[in-house]
């Protein structure tokens, strides 16, 4: 079981990971340590130009969320029933993926949040729809997980970023 020393050490091996990442790619850097609820770090170009990334952070496994920070969910009994998925707190937030297994060896996966939200709403959908809308265990829980794999269309994609290979930077 992960102590709560050991998901402060993940989240911040994450996070220094994508700041140094930002950083050999000329962008200005901010981490905020868990003190700001939707970003983990802001990315500044050298026109002013600024962007909020979330990172989350595994060492192995899957990363873990709770489906109604993607969707909404009612229940009928037992039975969820997956309602619209919700819009993002922040229109266009970045997300990265951070599998931070050895030394070297780490993997990156640039998405947009609400790339995130789809893939999770159709996986979970998809899962409940197996079960008949009723958890097998614990019919109230809302837990969900994503695996690298299924977000290796996104990985190593720091051009959605930008930088000084690629000005790309968003600006909204």
């Amino acid at each position: 079981m992960a102590t709560g020393r050991s998901i402060q050490l993940n989240k911040q091996i994450g996070e220094y990971l994508v700041a140094c990442e930002l950083a050999r790619r000329g962008l200005l850097v901010a981490t905020f340590s868990g003190n700001v609820p939707d970003f983990d770090i802001v990315a500044a170009d050298t026109k002013g130009s600024s962007i909020p990334i979330q990172v989350k952070t595994i060492r192995g496994g899957a990363w873990q969320f709770s489906a109604d920070k993607f969707m909404e969910i009612r229940f009928e009994g037992k039975k969820q029933v997956p309602g619209k998925k919700l819009e993002p707190r922040i229109p266009h937030l970045l997300c990265v993926m951070v599998l931070a297994t050895e030394y070297g060896k780490d993997q990156f996966f640039v998405i947009e949040w609400e790339e995130l939200r789809d893939i999770v709403v159709e996986r979970y959908c998809s899962w409940l729809e197996t079960h008949d809308g009723i958890r097998p265990k614990n019919y109230k829980s809302l837990h969900c997980s994503v695996l690298p794999q299924h977000l290796a269309n996104f990985e190593g994609k720091w051009e959605r970023i930008g930088g000084s290979s690629n000005n790309a930077l968003h600006s909204d």
